[in-house]
């Protein structure tokens, strides 16, 4: 049996998880203390509105910060910047693709906790990227979604550019 999946993700991302957990725990989770002592202090905390809200706002960034702190410590960090097969679709890579009936679409594969469909911004194991990994332009992959199936032709891939050695 195997343990769960890598939990790939760039090093933007990484510093955003990191960012936020930093934020939680050494702002928000002191405050929120702080205003349930206060709330605490005054007395019946039975229909006391702060001390109920901040215990259940507390009890939320806990849990924030739990999933934060499980995250970073499965995180498998991936540059994408440094990938070596930049003529194939791999982590990292923004894709252009164009569908049977001729509509564009720009995706970047990145880890799942990255993901913003919004942004264009999909996670590697979703049902696209997992279609796509391994594609080179002029290839055509068939994704399988719930609708149905959906062929793409793959136009262009990028990586973001290598760093400088110096």
């Amino acid at each position: 049996m195997s343990g769960p999946p890598p939990r790939f993700i760039s090093p933007p991302g990484f510093a955003r998880l990191r960012a936020e957990y930093d934020r939680l725990f050494g702002v928000e989770r002191p405050n929120l203390v702080e205003t349930i002592s206060w709330a605490a202090a005054n007395g019946d905390c039975s229909e006391n509105g702060d001390y109920i809200y901040g215990r259940k706002k507390l009890r939320e960034v806990d849990r924030r910060l739990s999933f934060l702190a499980k995250a970073m410590k499965a995180a498998k960090i991936v540059d994408p910047a440094a990938q070596e097969s930049r003529d194939q679709v791999r982590f990292g890579a923004t894709v252009e693709l164009v569908d049977e009936h001729d509509r564009r679409r720009t995706l970047t594969i990145l880890g799942n906790d990255e993901a913003d469909a919004s942004a264009g911004i999909i996670g590697w194991s979703a049902p696209i990227a997992r279609a796509l990994i391994g594609a080179r332009v002029g290839e055509e992959r068939v994704v399988r979604l719930l609708a149905g199936e959906i062929s793409y032709e793959i136009v262009a891939i990028r990586y973001p550019p290598r760093a400088e050695t110096i």
